[in-house]
């Protein structure tokens, strides 16, 4: 498995952008009203996962993990999850912020929905930065190579 790349997060952002964008285009009368807090969930699993990135990084840094490799590659695995999922949703999120928010003074759900698009962009961004955070905590740290030589 590789570290998160920058162009995956981009290509996932795009994908989430498109799909949402088209999805309003073609259904935004029939779709219920988006709730304010949506997007919330995402800021919860972005402070949860940066807490265990702060938890790995102390427990790597006084050498507390020799028998833990599973748990890390395990959090690996989540964070690149989450820094993709983050970052899917968090195109689709701004997409339905670039198309509701134009059409605000002609549609009443469209004030409200704006500001959900806002908050589930954000939380999304969150998500993404906490995910990043999280895949860092858990690289190998460098050998030192000031080893002894007498």
């Amino acid at each position: 498995m590789h570290f998160t790349r920058s162009r995956d997060l981009v290509v996932a952002a795009v994908l989430g952008l498109a799909v949402v964008y088209v999805l309003f285009q073609a259904a935004y009368g029939d779709l219920p009203q988006l709730p304010l807090l949506a997007g919330v969930t995402f800021a919860v699993l972005a402070i949860a996962e940066a807490g265990l990135a702060w938890s790995i990084r102390s427990r790597i840094k006084s050498g507390r993990v020799h028998g833990d490799a599973v748990g890390i590659a395990r959090a690996v695995a989540l964070a690149k999850a989450s820094s993709l999922a983050g970052a899917f949703l968090g195109g689709g999120w701004i997409a339905a912020f670039g198309y509701v928010f134009p059409r605000r003074d002609e549609l009443v759900a469209a004030v409200s929905d704006s500001k959900s698009a806002v908050v589930g962009a954000v939380s999304s961004a969150l998500l993404v930065a906490a995910g990043l955070w999280l895949e860092h905590c858990c690289r190998t740290p460098p050998e030192d190579r000031r080893s002894p030589t007498g």
